[in-house]
Formats: structure tokens, sequence, C-alpha cells
């Protein structure tokens, strides 16, 4: 599972066993439970007392978020590196049992690392779940070794080639790298892949890694940006896991005429199976799209991968509200199963949205999965001016600038986070949809930052 933050480029301008692994380990259930206690934990980028950023674990319990908490720096021990201004250790982060002891692991992009005097290169490091926590890491071998390149913008982890071995994507100078396991505490065993649209203005800025055409493979949706004279625009690519990665179709997300504008223009996505047809789909936010009105793009799997598209605003039929300028609808999306029907649905956030004269005061909009798929159809919208909805309506909120949807108390039904600068709430979900009875107040930075997308 990948761990992101919202950060963008923009803002960064500004075969082996693990030696610890006892020989009866079995892979940990989930990649994300950092102790081996059954539960999930919470990964969230945090600054600290550092100057370079770091990692703060919240561990989980039966019944959601618990009080135990780790802070894990690169002044920690064992952790490779320094902690120097502006590394950014932390900013993404994507979790699983790597070397398959039993405990969860976690690799962290550090952005903003200088290496030998390249300026903001970058670099990863995997962070070793123990009994007590993660304990230690190993830096993954950096290929762009180059000034910017911003080694560890994102990170994806998936089984790409099918071995049961757990392997890392990597976003580095422009391109996607796949690192293949075995990954362990003595480095990376396996081969590595530079995925690279060659002759194409293409420019990678996310991963999405999931299970799109139904077999025991990972596959992979890499976003990236082009430019040229003319146009300056955003897409998705497919690349089919196998033992050789396959370039597949590519889908446009956004475009404007003329040669500039910002970078991460395609935003990051999800994948799940929002019609459950047994492939997943890959939904996509585009927060910039149409002066910033946003949009989110759903891109259907099949047996041959990606194939029938939709797109979803905020005119969209069913959906609250009217798309408008700085709305930013699809700035960030989470899924998962609110009302236990098994189809996977829709958290999207709409930070931007302006509400009784307050700017950015924001919105969020859950979209419920059916046979037909995503669509606007008993949708739901949340503000601070919903009935149930604490905090007072107020400009600059930014409520939904973070969405998350995850089953914390797991009774079957995935809870609605939100961040929100007047505070940041769980939502709980229910057979019928989100309610606001029983909502709660919750941690923005160490929890609902820490959730996977």
């Amino acid at each position: 599972m990948r761990i992101r933050t919202a950060t963008t480029i923009a803002a960064l301008l500004t075969a082996g066993l693990s030696l610890s692994s006892p020989a009866s380990a079995a892979s940990a259930k989930y990649g994300d439970d950092f102790n081996g206690d059954g539960y999930r934990d919470y990964a969230a980028s945090a600054g600290g007392n550092t100057k370079g950023g770091g990692v703060l674990i919240t561990f989980g319990t039966a019944t959601g978020p618990g009080t135990k908490t780790q802070f894990v720096s690169q002044s920690s021990a064992g952790v490779p590196g320094s902690d120097e201004t502006d590394d950014m250790f932390g900013a993404f982060r994507a979790a699983a049992d790597f070397n398959a002891d039993g405990y969860g692991d976690l690799a962290v992009g550090a952005p903003g690392e200088n290496v030998d005097g390249r300026a903001d290169q970058g670099a990863v490091t995997i962070l070793w779940g123990s009994a007590n926590g993660l304990s230690g890491g190993t830096a993954i071998p950096a290929k762009a070794k180059e000034s910017y390149a911003y080694t560890g913008r994102d990170l994806a982890v998936g089984d790409f080639n099918g071995d049961g071995r757990k392997d890392l994507a990597v976003v580095a100078g422009g391109k996607a790298y796949v690192y293949r396991g075995a990954i362990n505490r003595t480095g990376v065993h396996g081969t590595v892949s530079t995925l690279d649209k060659s002759g194409s203005a293409f420019s990678a800025t996310a991963v999405i890694a999931g299970k799109v055409n139904g077999d025991a493979k990972t596959d992979l949706v890499v976003i990236g940006d082009g430019v040229n004279p003319e146009e300056i625009w955003s897409e998705a690519w497919f690349v089919k896991g196998g033992s050789t990665l396959s370039s597949g179709k590519t889908l446009r997300l956004e475009s404007q005429s003329g040669g500039g504008g910002s970078a991460d223009r395609g935003g990051d996505g999800v994948i799940a199976d929002f019609d459950h047809d047994g492939y997943g789909d890959i939904a996509i936010g585009t927060s910039l799209y149409g002066g910033y009105k946003g949009r989110v793009s759903v891109w259907y799997g099949s047996s041959s991968g990606p194939g029938t598209s939709a797109r979803i605003t905020q005119n969209t039929s069913g959906v609250a509200g009217t798309a408008e300028a700085y709305d930013h609808f699809g700035d960030s999306v989470s899924a998962g199963d609110v009302n236990g029907d098994g189809y996977q649905d829709l958290a999207v956030g709409a930070p931007g949205e302006k509400i009784d004269g307050k700017e950015y005061a924001g919105t969020v909009h859950v979209l419920y999965g059916r046979a037909s798929g995503l669509t606007g159809t008993g949708s739901q919208a949340f503000a601070r001016n919903s009935a149930g909805i604490p905090g007072a309506l107020e400009s600059d909120d930014f409520f939904g600038a973070t969405v998350r949807l995850r089953d914390t108390d797991r009774d079957g039904h995935a809870d609605l986070f939100v961040t929100g600068q007047v505070g940041s709430l769980r939502l709980p979900g229910t057979a019928s949809g989100v309610t606001t009875a029983g909502v709660t107040a919750v941690s923005a930075d160490g929890v609902i930052n820490g959730m996977p997308q």
C-alpha cells in the first residue's frame, strides 16, 4: 500500500531472507502492521524537532488508532543518512512486509536529500518492522543520480512479477523504477526496471499500484505530465504486471494550450473495484482541471486492462454543488466500502469550495459504487454547515484537503476521515452510508495523514 502526502513538485521546489527473520515467520497480514500485533498502524509525515522531517507512527488497536506512538527520523539509530534541512524525509511513504518476517515495513522517500553534492537528488529508505515498531533502515540504491531528481517523490508497492515477493516502485527524475524483491536488510536482490515513455515528453510524477486485469500480478499506473510548445497535459499510463512489465494504454487526464504551467498536474489516485466485477478500476483526481474546478477520471478495469472511462465533476447529475473555479474537486481521493454492499465507494475532497461567501471553506463528497460503476446517484456531501458536523464555517478551513475511507473499528463499514484547519473528523460508515451521528475529532497529523490513499 502507498501512503502519500498532498505535497506537490511545486512544494518540492519552494533473493535472501531478512537476517532477523525466524524460520517460522510468515508475511504480515497487513503491510502497515509494524509491530506485528494484528492491528493496522498509521505512518504520517511529521517534522518533530528535526531539520529534515520524520515519520510519526500511531499504533493501532482493536478499535482504531491508539495512544502509543513512535517517531523515526534520520537521527534514529540504524537509519541511513543524517538529518539535514529540507530533506523531506517521510514526505512519501509506502508500507509492505518486504522481508516476509511477519512485521510490516515502511518505504520512506526523502525527495529533498542532497547526495554527493547533487542538490535534491533524493533518497529512499526501508524502515524495518519489529515487535517494538520500526527499527533501523536500509537505503535503496538510487538510479537517477542527478540534481533535482527528487528520488522518492512518490512510492507504490506490489508483487509486480507475481513471484510472491513485495516489489517497490519509485518515482525519480521523471521516470518510474520498479525494484524487484527480495528486498531485505542487506539490500535489493532483484532486478530493477526503468519505466520511461521513450520518444515522448512524458515525465512521471506519481504511481498507483493495484490489480486491474484480474490476474495474480500487481499492475502499475504511472501518472505524469507532458509539454510541448503548443500544449501542456497530464495523463495516466497503464503498465501491466508480469515477468516483464508491459506498456499499455494511456488516458488523457486534462490539457491546456500553451507550453507552460504547473507540474504534478495529474494529481494522484487509487485502484479499487467500484463495479464489483473482479477487476480493479482506476480513479484519479485532477484538481487543476478547468481552472481548478477539478474532476475525477474513472478508468474501468477488464481482463485486458483498463478500458472504458468516465469523468465526474460537481456538474455530474446527483453530485451536490456546481463546478466552480478553485473548488479543487479531486484534490484528495480515497476508496473503501462504506455501506458494506461489496462495492468500493469513493470519497472526493473539494477543499476550495466557497460556501456562504467563505472562500476555501471546503466540502467532501462520497460517491457510491454499483454495478454500473461510480455515478452521482445517491452521493453524499458534507461541509461545516452540514447538520451534525462540528466546527464553525470559516474561510480557509480547507475541509477535505485530505480524505480517507478506512474501517478503523472493523465493523464492516469504512469510516470517512476528513482534515480541516478548524478540526479534523471521523464520520462513521453505516449500511445506509456515512452518518454524522457519532462524529468524533481525530488527529490529522498522526492518523488521517497516516492512512493509505
